[in-house]
């Protein structure tokens, strides 16, 4: 699998899911993650279906966290599982041959997570961040440097990134970044419009 740049990982946003993923799809970002842990089944999957809509037959692809059910339901392009959800080759008896993308947090769980073949990993905290209940312990971006000289697949560093402290993961090697608040506090479609522009061009710079 190739790199793709830009990650956004949809997780309460201002602006709404959908319009949200309207102006991914619009702007070419690669990779659109659902995350929303606490919402109803009924409700996620009927949004996962929506979202799906609106992501079908174009270059977007669109990723369900945690959940293989409402990954094959949806039929979404890509299952991420955490290192708390259901193991890899559990989540392969009900998606198939979908594609899997693993979070990991430490260089240990990034080997473990390799030898599972997926198509690609997540790998932070690379700053601390608010975002989960339990944070992990941040990695930094000598940790980031370390897995990228290892690994086989695209590497996605997440965690605490905005535009303020990116360049330190994209002079690391990072070719592939996630981000959360940076885009889901984004109040206006000028605005994220602005904020996407803005990261997608900090990242061709620094993969040419």
């Amino acid at each position: 699998m190739q790199d793709f740049g830009l990650y956004i990982i949809l997780t309460k946003p201002e602006l709404g899911h959908e319009k949200v993923a309207e102006i991914c799809v619009r702007m070419g970002v690669r990779m659109l993650q659902l995350r929303e842990k606490y919402m109803p089944d009924r409700e996620l999957l009927a949004l996962a279906r929506r979202l799906r809509a609106i992501t079908r037959s174009t270059e977007t692809n669109f990723v369900i966290n945690d959940r293989p059910d409402i990954a094959v339901l949806s039929d979404a392009d890509f299952l991420h599982l955490g290192q708390d959800d259901i193991p890899v080759e559990e989540a392969r008896r009900i998606v198939g041959d979908m594609k899997i993308g693993l979070s990991t947090h430490s260089l240990e769980q990034a080997r473990e997570a390799l030898k599972k073949n997926p198509d690609y990993i997540g790998f932070g905290p690379i700053y601390p961040t608010p975002t989960k209940e339990k944070p992990d312990p941040v990695v930094g971006t000598e940790n980031l440097k370390k897995v990228l000289e290892f690994a086989h697949v695209p590497v996605v560093a997440i965690g605490g990134l905005f535009p303020e402290n990116i360049s330190k993961v994209l002079l690391a090697g990072a070719r592939n970044v996630a981000m959360v608040r940076y885009f889901m506090q984004a109040q206006a479609v000028d605005e994220l419009e602005k904020r996407i522009t803005h990261i997608q061009s900090l990242l061709s710079k620094s993969n040419h």
